[in-house]
């Protein structure tokens, strides 16, 4: 994963991971890829460099875990 001069504390990045979960919830299934773009693009024009921005995405894509069956399971149902 890239870094940059100014990474997050983990007990900060652990905050923000519950509380970007619990926004994604309260998106919904429905909203959920619409939410997480316009998410990604107002932290882009935060970050303010395309490379960068372009990075993240290569590393998150990269980093993306593939889903445990147990968790395919109760998405459906099973």
């Amino acid at each position: 994963m890239t870094t940059s001069a100014s990474s997050l504390h983990p007990d900060a990045r652990d905050r923000l991971y519950a509380e970007c979960a619990r926004a994604i919830t309260e998106a919904g299934a429905e909203r959920e890829s619409l939410f997480l773009a316009r998410l990604a693009l107002l932290l882009f024009e935060q970050v303010g460099d395309e490379s960068r921005c372009r990075a993240a995405l290569a590393d998150a894509l990269r980093a993306l875990p593939v889903p445990s069956l147990s968790a395919s399971e109760q998405q459906h149902g099973d």
